[in-house]
């Protein structure tokens, strides 16, 4: 994945994407109410940020109490530098694996990760664990979150 310069979101750029990050199936006229502007205005914000690739695309937002019933856990690992990208393959064909982030430190990555339950994380986190290339685990499940922006 390559990385792109952006020039820098307007002020109401960024009032417009909050609110979109907030519901993002909020009509036009809603957003045009909410933000004080023409409902042509904000059409054309939406088209001029995705073209630009600032909206890369829509998602869903699971409700709280959906997500309260899933298990979480952070998994730091450690991999064979000539396996990494075959790690990575293996953890994006993973439906449980939320986030995947490469980092640096005394680990090589960090995967998110969400089960229906604790057994089934624990067949999660073998699974990973003998991934060809995944050299150690440390695995932490997430009790609550504080702070989710």
């Amino acid at each position: 994945m390559t990385s792109k310069a952006y020039e820098t979101p307007t002020d109401a750029d960024q009032a417009l994407i909050a609110l979109l990050r907030e519901n993002a199936r909020a009509s036009t006229a809603e957003l045009a109410r909410r933000l004080g502007v023409s409902r042509t205005t904000v059409q054309s914000r939406i088209e001029r940020l995705e073209a630009r690739g600032v909206i890369a695309g829509y998602g869903v937002r699971l409700s709280a109490a959906y997500e309260q019933g899933l298990v979480r856990a952070h998994v730091l690992l450690t991999v064979t530098p000539k396996k990494a990208d075959a790690v990575v393959r293996s953890l994006r064909a993973l439906p449980q694996v939320r986030t995947l982030h490469s980092v640096g430190g005394s680990f090589d990555m960090i995967v998110i990760v969400e089960s229906p339950s604790i057994s089934d994380l624990d067949m999660l986190l073998d699974k990973i664990g003998a991934m060809e290339g995944v050299e150690r685990t440390l695995s932490s499940i997430i009790l609550s979150t504080r702070i989710d922006r």
